[in-house]
């Protein structure tokens, strides 16, 4: 076999992707915004981290503006978590970021390229086994 058949055989099974795939890949014909999430980490011992989570929530609004959350945590701390619809500034006030201490802590706001704006959809997600785990992503998982 030739060498460019046997890139062409590559490329029709989906080995080598081809430059039309890739074409597409690269110049996005959505109309409108193409935001998607934010999301946002911090490690800083001996600092509020809520409230720097919050500013740069704030400065990712743009990101989402369907729902917003923090997760905070000691380092081997328990985790809490806050997160609601609507925008930073109506999740969170001067109460809610007090309640939310640790050194470290992550943040999502959210805009749903699939899923619904229902609080289920909201971002940390919060679960506890066996371990506690908190998890903000920009995505979909199956």
């Amino acid at each position: 076999m030739n060498p460019r058949a046997a890139r062409l055989e590559l490329r029709n099974e989906g080995v080598v992707p081809s430059v039309n795939a890739l074409a597409n890949q690269l110049t996005d014909t959505r109309e409108g915004p193409r935001d998607e999430c934010g999301v946002f980490g911090i490690v800083a011992p001996g600092r509020e981290v809520s409230k720097y989570s919050y500013l740069a929530l704030y400065a990712l609004q743009h990101r989402g503006q369907e729902a917003a959350g923090i997760a905070a945590a000691d380092l081997g701390g328990n985790i809490l978590t806050l997160r609601d619809t609507g925008l930073v500034a109506q999740v969170f006030d001067q109460n809610t970021l007090g309640s939310l201490h640790g050194d470290l802590a992550i943040g999502h706001v959210r805009y749903s390229t699939t899923g619904s704006g229902a609080w289920e959809n909201a971002q940390p997600v919060y679960r506890s086994d066996r371990r506690e785990l908190a998890l903000a992503h920009n995505g979909n998982l199956t």
